[in-house]
């Protein structure tokens, strides 16, 4: 995120559009900031409220005369505006407020009880499910969205500054935003127009995407990927809504009570229908909330008219402001439509008032609503992507035609800037810089290849001491149908050169039929995961670990050659069939042993395995999202279940292979978002495998020896510590996201948030299994008597970046060399 940010850090663009512009602060008699009050043009529904330092900022196109200024407890005040714009106004509310006429006002901490405020969001509770397009069976509507990046908080010294020297031109125009008052430039504008169609007798929903048009940096699949996932949509009348991977409660939630203060402010006629308004601020700082007002109507207690803002206090990094407006519009007497979504986040590395930062903007209009009308359900079924069509950017015509909300004046500068921009040899560097970082590949465009992956370019490992690493792979496009990947690497110690290669080629988009293949020959630690790779250039973070605890000396040779056919069929289910011969020895021998009894060995003894496998897996990943549509993609959210479906079959004797033996594996990872409990991680791993097979072949339970938290693996068991050719593991992670040390008075302004795991595995080992690897230097032991369990304390966001995790071994603590305890961390830029 940090890069994504210094990425932006480029360019800028100005032009006074509003009518009446204000800003200022509200304190009261005793010069206290007055934080969460509201602020209105007088005789309108358009207003804010002020933020916990009691500033404020508003514009509208309009023309107002009178701003009102009101908080439960104060004089309501209004100010006479004698010019369009009032900036640096200082307000001061008189205590001793009145009562408003046709509402009751609370003062101070809102109770629960006789409050005519939750009154009316109790009745919101009992209608939301017959309001909007769920009032009807089917429905179809056109959806324009417009997202845009622009760089903020512009400043004379900023323009002058040496990063921007050859670059003036960009800031000859700078507009202001109409939220927060600060400067901006727009940088990156993407538009897309679709066709929404939704079936609500049978739980379906369709999006086609008809037309995309895009500015700015539109080729990098890694800032695309991040806008999708960004901006997903939400639905108000959830209980909580989901943003930057977090769940905030909604203030219409059916717990909105015990995290909001609710007060009936105002009451009057929007689009001819009378309407509450409702202001709303949190309860407590720190916890994942916002503050703002709504228009309910009396009748149908749907919402008209909503605007939600995340507090500064709220524990979420790297994001200063969250601001979002949702308009409705009335079809008939009683449903209410959604017609337009606004939400600007500002993206900063701090939250003072004066940091630069990035705006992100996103604007959705709906139109064209048709109710009622019955599609074949084979309409609904083999839904694709609709980042997988491969649809051309459209014309002006189209645009002039679809675009529901006509672009402003900075908005369409942007295309123009961005043309003008990628001329230009500085920008063009700068944007190289950003973009090796963030990606971790050099382009090298004029031979459509990138090099890289940069951050695996050093190692270290027992086996081969410093290790160093060269790669390459084709790039000329972020939607080729093939592609191409290679590495080299060598180890100082064993002054050995190693080698890994793979090709994709992608034969049918609309099955996304791929075919697969590749060598790699170089030295890995296995048994981090259950279920054994197949990928060719994929490497263990524990293959090259620095800093390790006890010795780090279990590694193994391996030479692997793969071939795959899969498709996609079906959205998010992929099938896969190939095979793979693999050679594995031990590549530290005294230390680590591979040996198993072989009676066509002369010596008995065998120390290499070679082995063909076939094998067929299935994945299945509900709810998951993609961009592309070239052989490689990339995923644009995390909140997807995934199941995993795995046979194997050995094949002795085929290409010299060893054994024959079969293997199926299962497994099914869930994320769950618990409300305002944060977030659960789950999996369940299952596996058999029949026949009698070496150490190579067996389920490893996986250990972890590292410094580093690595999901999956068990950081108090050493690497081969458990074997099995049975198990059962499940491991839980929750994540918290500082709900409890929010309520903490020392540490709640650290933004600290409490992780908690379990872990467990059940597994046997066959007598026969045990006999043939008699040979290998290492004890073989499952957790067979009992299930093996740990459990977890972790303390995350130290920093904003850093995660400690205190790890507890349950039980098997009989060996001398077990351990009970161990500290792992991570290191990350999360929000």
């Amino acid at each position: 995120m940090k890069k994504l940010l210094l990425f932006f850090f480029s360019l800028y663009s100005f032009a006074l559009l509003a009518q009446t512009k204000v800003s200022g602060v509200v304190i009261d008699e005793a010069g206290i900031p007055v934080a969460f009050a509201n602020i209105i043009f007088k005789g309108s529904s358009e207003g804010t409220i002020t933020n916990d330092d009691g500033v404020f900022y508003m514009e509208s196109d309009n023309t107002y005369e009178t701003l009102q200024v009101s908080f439960v407890g104060y004089e309501t005040k209004d100010i006479f505006l004698d010019k369009k714009v009032n900036y640096e106004m200082k307000v001061v509310l008189a205590e001793g407020g009145e009562q408003l006429k046709e509402v009751v006002v609370y003062f101070g901490k809102q109770s629960k009880k006789n409050n005519p405020a939750i009154d009316i969001l109790r009745k919101i509770w009992e209608r939301k499910r017959s309001n909007g397009v769920k009032h009807y069976k089917q429905y179809n509507y056109d959806k324009y969205e417009k997202v845009e990046f622009d760089l903020n908080t512009i400043d004379s010294a900023l323009i002058k500054s040496k990063i921007f020297k050859g670059l003036e031109f960009v800031f000859q125009d700078l507009d202001t935003s109409r939220i927060t008052g600060k400067t901006y430039l727009p940088i990156f504008l993407n538009e897309t127009f679709s066709k929404v169609y939704g079936d609500n007798l049978k739980g379906e929903e369709k999006e086609e995407l008809l037309g995309t048009k895009n500015s700015g940096f539109s080729n990098n699949q890694a800032l695309t990927a991040f806008v999708e996932d960004l901006y997903s949509d939400y639905d108000i009348y959830n209980n909580y809504l989901k943003f930057f991977d977090k769940s905030f409660t909604s203030p219409l939630s059916k717990t909105g009570i015990d995290v909001y203060n609710y007060v009936l402010a105002d009451s009057s006629f929007i689009d001819n229908k009378w309407c509450y308004n409702i202001i709303y601020y949190p309860r407590r700082k720190n916890e994942l909330t916002f503050k703002g007002n709504f228009w309910v109507n009396d009748s149908t207690y749907a919402i008209k008219k909503i605007n939600l803002e995340v507090t500064k206090s709220a524990n979420i990094n790297w994001v200063k402001e969250i601001y979002i407006e949702q308009d409705f519009e009335v079809v008939n007497d009683s449903v209410f439509l959604l017609k337009r979504d606004y939400m600007l986040s500002d993206f900063s590395l701090n939250k003072k008032e004066e940091s630069k930062g990035v705006y992100g903007k996103r604007t959705t209009v709906y139109n064209n609503y048709v109710f009622d009308e019955y599609k074949d359900p084979k309409f609904y079924k083999n839904l694709s992507n609709q980042f997988n069509s491969g649809i051309v950017e459209q014309d002006s015509i189209f645009w002039k035609n679809n675009r529901l909300e006509a672009l402003n004046k900075d908005e369409s500068g942007v295309y123009k800037l961005l043309d003008t921009l990628r001329t230009v040899p500085k920008f063009k560097s700068i944007y190289n810089i950003a973009s090796i970082l963030g990606s971790g590949y050099v382009e090298i465009d004029k031979w459509n290849l990138d090099l890289g992956n940069i951050y695996s370019v050093f190692g270290y490992n027992e086996a081969e001491g410093i290790r160093t690493r060269l790669g390459a792979r084709t790039y000329f496009g972020q939607n080729d149908p093939w592609r191409i990947e290679a590495y080299t690497a060598y180890g100082f110690d064993d002054h050995k050169f190693k080698h890994g290669i793979s090709g994709k080629f992608l034969l049918d988009k609309k099955s996304r039929l791929i075919v697969s293949g590749g060598n790699r020959r170089d030295i890995e630690q296995l048994g981090l995961s259950l279920t054994a790779t197949t990928d060719v250039l994929g490497r263990s973070v524990a293959s090259s670990s620095l800093v390790s605890v006890g010795s780090n000396d279990r590694l193994t040779n391996i030479n692997l050659s793969t071939f795959q056919i899969e498709a996609e069929p079906l959205n998010n289910l992929v099938f896969k069939v190939g095979g793979s011969l693999r050679s594995l020895s031990s590549a530290l021998p005294d230390a680590f042993s591979l040996d198993y009894l072989d009676p066509e060995s002369p010596t008995g003894i065998s120390s290499e395995l070679k082995q063909f496998d076939f094998n067929t897996t299935l994945i299945y990943t509900p709810g998951k999202r993609t961009i592309g549509y070239g052989v490689e993609r990339r995923n644009i959210n995390d909140n997807y279940s995934t199941l995993f479906l795995s046979y194997t079959k050995g094949v002795k004797d085929f290409l010299e292979s060893d054994f024959d033996y079969e293997k199926i594996q299962f497994s099914y990872t869930q994320p769950w978002q618990i409300g305002g409990f944060g977030r659960l991680l789950s999996t369940v791993e299952l596996g058999k495998t029949f026949g009698e097979v070496p150490l190579g072949l067996l389920n490893v339970i996986p250990g972890n020896q590292t410094l580093f938290s690595i999901y999956g693996t068990f950081p108090n068991l050493d690497f081969y510590e458990f074997v099995t050719d049975t198990y059962a593991s499940v491991h839980l992670e929750q994540n918290f996201n500082g709900r409890i040390f929010s309520r903490i008075p020392i540490i709640k302004k650290w933004n600290l948030r409490e992780i908690i795991g379990l872990r467990g595995v059940w597994g046997d080992l066959s007598d026969e299994n045990i006999l043939i690897n008699s040979p290998t230097n290492i004890p073989l032991q499952a957790p067979n008597s009992k299930m093996y369990w740990e459990y977890s304390f972790g303390v995350g966001n130290i920093f904003k970046i850093l995660r400690i995790d205190f790890n507890f071994r349950g039980n098997y603590l009989e060996s001398p060399e077990a351990r009970p305890f161990s500290v792992t961390g991570s290191f990350g830029f999360n929000f």
